[in-house]
């Protein structure tokens, strides 16, 4: 479906942030920011955040109100380079191309955006996603990199790589994360949100001089399980936990059975598949 172009607009004037006339389009766009100053992905008035900052500027530029949908909600100080969200449009205010290099004037460098999608009406930037890949990068030596300050996690103390790997195999397949998840707050009479994910990747490259990241991709996340898996692995390779006690941890299903939580700074959602 095309995009009717329109008179090219001032940036900085104050749009009317009204409801959206006209046919709709859904617009798909992938986005990468550096979580450290914001405040999580999810809107959370009086802070920010960075579907606030996009959600403001989109609407500038469009002239209307919109409601975005996100891949997943990245926590406080989490990084993303292969994020995705979706909106609905009005057609006639739309021009694709010129939506993502005013939201790069806008946003950028701390947020950019890419591949700008009209996508059917159907797509939902979360529920349409079949799986999700993050990766945590570990700077294991003990001199500080400066250029790695923000985006890895320094561990000064010698980590047994071989032993992490191994903790990885009982990750595999579909279990029950409640050991490496913060519990959802309980609300309603219905049950609670199942903890239940099915891992399909879960690995760690030795990327030289220090650096090692972790690769783990899954249908979906509960909130902190991938920074509570990476900090129950680097207890694992500093010999705190045996690499055989990782599958005990998921059978519990109690938090306290796992180890430490990774810090939120060394993690990246990196890719969202659709299939």
């Amino acid at each position: 479906m095309g995009a009717t172009q329109h008179t090219e607009m001032t940036l900085f004037d104050v749009p009317e942030r009204a409801v959206p006339e006209g046919p709709l389009v859904r617009v798909r766009l992938t986005v990468a920011y550096d979580g450290t100053d914001f405040h999580g992905f999810a809107a959370n008035p009086g802070v920010r955040t960075v579907a606030g900052t996009l959600a403001e500027a989109i609407e500038r530029i469009l002239r209307h109100q919109i409601q975005i949908v996100c891949a997943g909600r990245t926590d406080k100080g989490v990084h993303a380079q292969g994020q995705v969200i979706s909106f609905d449009a009005a057609q006639s205010r739309l021009d694709p191309v010129a939506l993502v290099r005013a939201l790069n004037m806008l946003c950028g460098p701390t947020i950019a955006v890419r591949d700008p999608l009209i996508v059917s009406p159907e797509f939902d930037a979360r529920h349409s996603a079949r799986a999700r890949r993050y990766r945590y990068t570990v700077l294991n030596r003990p001199e500080p990199d400066p250029f790695l300050a923000r985006i890895a996690w320094q561990v000064k103390s010698p980590l047994e790589l071989s032993a992490m790997r191994l903790a990885c195999d009982p990750l595999y397949g579909e279990h029950d994360f409640a050991s490496f998840c913060r519990r959802p707050k309980g609300g309603g009479d219905g049950p609670p949100p199942s903890l239940v994910r099915r891992v399909i990747d879960a690995r760690w490259h030795d990327l030289g001089d220090g650096r090692l990241r972790f690769d783990i991709a899954a249908s979906s996340f509960c909130q902190q399980m991938v920074r509570s898996i990476v900090g129950t692995m680097i207890d694992v390779g500093s010999g705190k936990r045996r690499a055989g006690e990782v599958a005990a941890m998921i059978a519990a299903g109690d938090r306290s059975a796992a180890g430490q939580i990774a810090p939120p700074h060394g993690l990246c959602l990196w890719e969202v598949d659709y299939g």
